[in-house]
């Protein structure tokens, strides 16, 4: 017999008891057991949402161990290679990592199968062949301006260059099993088993006796990625093309390329603007204050990823909804919103209450970005308050203006950035990041208003444009 919270509530509670939790837990029973769409994807934002906390949990820990191994300055070189890294290697796909969560439910409910083995295979070959292309132009760019650079951020950017290929495999593997709704094949590759790996290969060089320096730390992240993505490869291309019949293979090149490069600016501008504070601040400081601010932003993560979570679980179900259900589509994107603003409201406050201490596990002096985490959660929060709308507006056939708010946003951030940071050091930085977050969240709740008459804001009721 199937568990269900709500009959075990029933027979284990006092009456009155029962009463009061039933309504609640019979939604947990929908969101667990539902068959529907509502079902799946609420399995699979729990699942993603309790990957991400061991994910943030585990990240955590590995940046506390490396920032105490490697101490703050070798670190805040570390850090910054390795978020110039995870961008390009997003970036490198070109888009492809999301347009497939759009394509194969498309071409799969379609029967469009010609298609659909097209772009499971081409898309894997446009990645792998960008992304080296791009590792190998980012290494003759190192080689060129290393005269103008700081000697020591020289070689940890040319060996992060050939680290590039398999984050951007990576990342697209990861969105054809979110295509597929296969979380544990989609997350835990990138979000437990990497950390793990490297944290593991860095602790075996530091036994072997390699120096604690960031080119170490490099190596370690370097020979973890290859070991994940090969992993990944191995295992989700073959099941993928398992569940599609035998058959010739179409591809569509160039209309996959115009669906894909809006959303590849979207992604650009997104992990851009997500990661632009911590690029500005290697810009213009020290890596000493590159580490402390890393170390506050990953003390965030703790909150971060609860919308990282809701978005994985909903995206295929954007697109699935967009094709022809627009009530469903409404209600579903609305009750998107309470899951990700109430779990991010109360992780913002367990980070406010634990943040000094646990900053001072990072090592001397790594508490004195404890302050800055009162502006930027309470950014984070606010964002929440409008759930995914990029997901929805780029599976709903709206990524073009989403690219464009992405686009102003960045504009925005880098513009505080830059006149902030100079006379105010990390706050100014977390001046522009709040701004531009705040920004992003009000620019993507009217234009889902706007574009698809859809109300994306946690204390707003679910109503139509025509009730407006």
């Amino acid at each position: 017999m199937r568990f269900s919270a709500a009959t075990t509530a029933e027979r284990l509670l006092p009456g009155p008891i029962a009463t009061r939790v039933m309504p609640a837990l019979r939604r947990i029973d929908a969101a667990l057991f539902s068959a529907d769409e509502r079902g799946e994807a609420g399995r699979m934002s729990l699942f993603a949402f309790a990957v991400r906390i061991v994910s943030a949990a585990i990240a955590f820990v590995s940046q506390v161990l490396l920032a105490r191994w490697m101490g703050s300055f070798e670190y805040g070189i570390f850090v910054l290679v390795w978020v110039a890294m995870v961008i390009a290697g997003s970036l490198s796909c070109l888009g492809f990592h999301t347009s497939v969560i759009r394509f194969i439910p498309e071409y799969r409910e379609k029967g469009m199968f010609a298609e659909l083995r097209g772009i499971l295979r081409a898309s894997r070959r446009l990645v792998l062949f960008a992304s080296t292309a791009i590792a190998a132009l980012g290494a003759a760019g190192v080689w060129l301006v290393s005269a103008r650079i700081e000697a020591y951020y020289v070689a940890p950017f040319f060996l992060g260059m050939f680290c590039l290929p398999m984050i951007a495999l990576s990342d697209l593997l990861q969105g054809q099993a979110r295509a597929n709704s296969w979380a544990y094949s989609a997350l835990l590759p990138a979000y437990i088993i990497r950390p793990v790996l490297i944290l593991a290969f860095m602790a075996a060089a530091l036994a072997s006796g390699l120096p604690a320096t960031a080119e170490t730390a490099v190596l370690a992240s370097i020979a973890a990625t290859y070991a994940t993505t090969l992993g990944q490869l191995v295992q989700i291309p073959a099941r993928a093309e398992r569940r599609v019949p035998p058959g010739p293979r179409t591809v569509r090149l160039g209309y996959w390329l115009k669906i894909s490069l809006p959303i590849f600016l979207v992604e650009s501008f997104f992990f851009l603007l997500t990661n632009a504070d911590v690029l500005m601040v290697g810009f213009y400081m020290d890596p000493d204050r590159v580490a402390v601010y890393f170390a506050a932003v990953k003390t965030l993560a703790l909150v971060h990823f609860v919308y990282f979570a809701v978005k994985a679980g909903v995206a295929q179900r954007y697109a699935r909804f967009a094709h022809g259900e627009p009530d469903k589509l409404a209600a579903f994107a609305h009750e998107t919103v309470s899951w990700t603003f109430w779990p991010s409201l109360l992780m913002g406050i367990v980070v406010l209450l634990l943040g000094e201490p646990l900053l001072m596990l990072f090592g001397p002096g790594f508490d004195t970005g404890y302050p800055l985490l009162f502006l930027l959660v309470a950014a984070v929060v606010a964002r929440s308050a409008v759930g995914p709308c990029e997901s929805l507006l780029t599976m709903s056939g709206n990524q073009n203006i989403c690219a464009l708010v992405y686009a102003m946003t960045l504009a925005l951030n880098i513009a505080i950035n830059v006149a902030l940071i100079p006379s105010l050091g990390l706050w100014g930085a977390a001046i522009a990041t709040s701004a531009a977050m705040i920004f992003e969240a009000s620019a993507l709740a009217l234009t889902v208003w706007r574009r698809l008459g859809i109300v994306m804001l946690v204390f707003v009721p679910m109503r139509g444009r025509e009730a407006g």
